[in-house]
């Protein structure tokens, strides 16, 4: 007799049928239930962790250019280049901000820090959402009478200014050209004050903490750089256009003595970060639901046992060992299958609910950038989780299926 059709039928059967022994059933559900936990927490778990990504994400977007032209090598590059200036007449591109960034001593009255100066020009805010993540006063960096500037609220803290203080900013840089003048170190200083505009936050320390936005030309003062000597090139490509096709062709244009990034690429030691604790949180509950698929060896094993009678009458019926084995393998296996399945819809099903109900919460204080954990649901996600389960549920079915002998 063929039983190749009715393997799964038997297989089946079995899944639901009164066992022998009550211990079998606990031990069945107990591996099924095991087996939808498991999967239930890899499909929240991996969701908090892409909402949090996406959350992060967001906030750097909200500041970096998507897309960023930085040397291959050394801190500046020129702008009056032939190939740089090709960039200015190329029609998918919807805006070219110049930039200049340096390390400059900032004071007001008595309060000093170092801080990130980053020189920026009139098209700025074409490459950046500063309206979104300004958090007092307003952007402007020139009023046409005043440099100004525009602190993250860290640094403004930790000078003691706000956007309402009317004393000015003061920013030393040394010189880079000329004699450092040993009796008077304070003369081999570049000295520029501006008066702050505005304070921004993108929640990031880098950012919030280190970084003050002034003018191009105050930048270039400061630091002792002419009109055509940026260290980054910040661009926008118009709407409708693929930021990735862009990429290519203007690092293409540029040649090797520059590199393109995208704002993964920006952020790239961040992003890699993000990566290892998502595969590290995959390992970790991959290594739990090893633990879990002992219990579907423990009770396809005492199925095995409970299930002698039948085995000796599908082997009088014709079934070979092989056949017998696929039975309880593809029994096991079945274990497995529901459980991801119920473990997949339930895990979507919170995630779900916590993107509108908002279950639970990360705190109301001041502290907090939102107040309920973010969840996104990956379809990537799901098929990995799948797979992952499956997979094990398959080997933890076939150890014990494996052992079957048919006595003749």
């Amino acid at each position: 007799m063929n039983f190749s059709l009715i393997e799964s039928h038997i297989a089946w059967r079995y899944l639901f049928s009164k066992k022998g022994h009550n211990a079998i059933n606990i031990v069945s559900g107990i591996s099924a239930a095991a087996v939808v936990v498991v999967t239930a927490a890899m499909i929240c778990v991996l969701s908090v962790m892409n909402g949090f990504g996406s959350l992060v994400e967001h906030m750097f977007s909200e500041f970096d250019p998507p897309l960023l032209v930085v040397p291959s090598e050394g801190q500046t590059l020129r702008t009056d280049t032939a190939p740089v200036i090709s960039l200015y007449a190329r029609e998918d591109i919807e805006a070219i901000s110049m930039q200049l960034e340096q390390t400059a001593l900032t004071r007001y009255k008595d309060h000093q820090l170092p801080a990130r100066v980053l020189g920026v020009d009139t098209l700025f805010e074409a490459t950046a959402h500063m309206s979104n993540i300004i958090t007092d006063g307003f952007f402007s960096v020139w009023d046409g009478a005043f440099d100004r500037a525009v602190l993250g609220q860290g640094l403004a803290a930790q000078l003691g200014m706000n956007a309402h203080f009317t004393g000015a900013l003061h920013l030393y840089a040394p010189q880079r050209t000329g004699r450092i003048n040993m009796l008077r170190p304070d003369k081999s200083l570049q000295h520029e004050h501006a008066f702050i505009a505005g304070t921004f936050a993108v929640n990031q320390i880098e950012y919030d903490d280190q970084l003050l936005l002034v003018s191009l030309p105050l930048a270039q003062r400061l630091f002792e750089y002419d009109e055509y000597t940026a260290t980054a090139l910040r661009i926008t490509p118009k709407k409708g256009q693929k930021t990735d096709k862009v990429q290519a062709e203007i690092a293409k244009v540029l040649g090797p003595g520059y590199k393109v990034l995208n704002r993964y690429e920006q952020q790239a030691d961040f992003f890699r970060i993000l990566r290892i604790e998502k595969w590290l949180t995959i390992l970790l509950l991959v290594f739990i639901l090893l633990i879990a698929s002992f219990n579907i060896i423990g009770s396809l094993s005492m199925l095995i046992i409970d299930k002698r009678e039948d085995i000796r009458i599908l082997s009088d019926l014709g079934a070979d060992e092989q056949t017998i084995r696929r039975i309880f393998l593809i029994e096991g296996w079945f274990i497995s299958a529901l459980g991801t399945l119920l473990g997949i819809v339930i895990g979507v099903l919170v995630c779900l609910g916590q993107q509108h109900f908002g279950w639970l919460k990360l705190g109301t204080g001041s502290e907090y950038i939102i107040s309920v954990y973010p969840v996104q649901v990956q379809i990537a996600d799901i098929l990995l989780v799948a797979a992952v389960v499956l997979a094990l549920g398959f080997v933890a079915a076939w150890y014990p299926s494996r052992k079957i002998k048919v006595e003749n």
